[in-house]
């Protein structure tokens, strides 16, 4: 149940500091001053000199954003775009704590020993940091710790930076100056971030790395795969008579997919800019398997017979007899086959595929770039039936990929859920799994088959959950990083 409170104050710290509380980056702040537990104030992003110079400051992989930082601020107005409620205020003056303390955050070691030398004290103070519903915009104040506010603002906690779980989990890491778990991924985060602002690319892994390394828990919902613009186009186009660029797209999906080509023939390729032309294959893939096929666009036609004659020839001629037996066989037609066509397809063991699949197929993969396994999806192209019926067994194949993500992303929700109930920071998989037997699960599982997901989601590759070493003999504990969405 989110609460409000009145917030006419704002704590000034480094624009750099600022930014990487809001970013779930770091959880704490090193103000000048002891930090009352439960106050809550706005955060004022401040051009405030540290006595050193950036690169002594903050650590190297959080330099270039601390620079940026720094020169985007404005000389007249400040821009605040949160508030924060101190959890905690303790004073360190230890040396030794130090290098604990950099490790976690952005600050390093000599950084923070020349602070201390300065100052005496460090007032180590951790905030609980929500995001504004809309960003303040007030004039620049020259100094002081705390700014009073031109308007007191009415603000509530329904936007928080972190959720309850991950804080948590962070503030016990912090308090007990454990060790990070994945500095390389943080090393490499910082390198992506610097192409991010230009790469759509980048900016997705980029937000993956973050929710990971549980910065973030903001996915990209609004984001999306940029290739989806000409995927949602194939079965429009395919349903065209514009056979040329159906035949373009059917290759840039088998590329999307992760078939390759090295195969510099033109009259055998996967060049998705362009065809094969007057007695070339519409497409062929060498690995991770042999495809080939031929395309056929318009929906108001009936694909006759010599269609699948005509890919019979073309493989036999540019790939030879070995390469006929090996390759997947598949056409690509919106108009249904002829008698004689279906007939022969059946028994050439062809696949008979309709723009629609292909296009979900795509669709899958680009949502989900993990889900679609090349080597699972073989045999469903290998086995009967085959000719206009190889559709259905193509979408029972895509309907299980389905099931399986909803599965796991119910089973990430319910990790997200309990842990928001309970306000705990991790839970067991024996405990998950009672809870699992008695909720609207999509299909029963038993413990052995819930385990073996669990471990999947919290492997590093995936990250939608973390697992920590439990008490029990070779047991872990799980926790929520990030949400996995269905699209179901």
């Amino acid at each position: 149940m989110s609460y409000s409170v009145f917030v006419d104050t704002a704590l000034q710290l480094p624009a750099p500091d600022v930014e990487a509380l809001i970013e779930g980056r770091i959880i704490a702040a090193l103000p000048r001053i002891f930090i009352e537990p439960e106050r809550s104030f706005a955060l004022y992003p401040a051009n405030i000199s540290i006595n050193l110079l950036p690169h002594e400051y903050y650590r190297s992989s959080f330099l270039p954003i601390a620079k940026t930082s720094f020169s985007q601020l404005n000389s007249e107005t400040v821009l605040i775009k949160a508030w924060a409620r101190c959890e905690l205020c303790q004073i360190l003056n230890d040396l030794k704590s130090l290098e604990a303390l950099s490790q976690l955050t952005i600050w390093t070691t000599e950084g923070l020993h020349k602070t201390l030398l300065q100052r005496r004290y460090i007032f180590l103070t951790l905030l609980r940091v929500y995001l504004l519903p809309q960003p303040l915009e007030i004039p620049v104040h020259p100094s002081g710790n705390f700014v009073t506010l031109p308007r007191s603002l009415i603000v509530n906690d329904s936007t928080p930076v972190l959720s309850d779980a991950i804080f948590d989990k962070r503030r016990q890491q912090l308090e007990k100056l454990e060790p990070p778990e994945h500095p390389e991924l943080e090393e490499l985060q910082s390198a992506i971030a610097l192409l991010s602002t230009t790469n759509p690319k980048a900016k997705q892994l980029d937000a993956e790395l973050k929710m990971f390394l549980g910065w973030s828990e903001k996915s990209l919902t609004t984001e999306f795969d940029p290739d989806l613009d000409w995927i949602k186009t194939i079965a429009k186009i395919g349903n065209s008579s514009d056979g040329n660029t159906f035949e373009k797209l059917v290759r840039k999906s088998l590329v999307k997919l992760g078939f390759a080509n090295s195969n510099t023939n033109s009259k055998a390729s996967l060049d998705p800019e362009s065809t094969g032309g007057a007695g070339g294959l519409d497409f062929y893939c060498e690995t991770p398997y042999p495809v080939a096929g031929e395309c056929k666009a318009s929906k108001h036609e009936s694909v006759p017979n010599s269609v699948t004659a005509q890919l019979i020839h073309l493989v036999l001629t540019h790939l030879g007899q070995n390469k006929f037996d090996r390759s997947i066989k598949i056409i690509l037609a919106a108009g249904p086959l002829t008698n004689p066509a279906n007939q022969a397809a059946i028994g050439s063991k062809m696949n008979v595929i309709r723009p629609e699949t292909l296009q979900r197929l795509v669709e899958l993969k680009a949502k989900h770039p993990g889900a679609i396994d090349l080597l699972q999806l073989k045999p469903c192209l290998e086995q009967q039936p085959f000719g206009e019926e190889a559709d259905a067994k193509v979408n029972r194949y895509i309907d299980s990929v389905q099931e399986n993500i909803k599965v796991r992303s119910y089973i990430v929700q319910l990790v997200k859920d309990f842990l928001e109930r309970t306000r705990s920071s991790s839970v067991e998989s024996n405990q998950l799994h009672s809870v699992y037997a008695f909720s609207r699960s999509p299909q029963p599982l038993n413990y052995e088959e819930m385990y073996e997901i669990l471990i999947e989601l919290s492997s590093p590759l995936t990250g939608y959950l973390g697992r920590i070493k439990g008490d029990g003999l070779g047991g872990y504990r799980f926790y929520f990083i990030r949400d996995l969405r269905s699209d179901n």
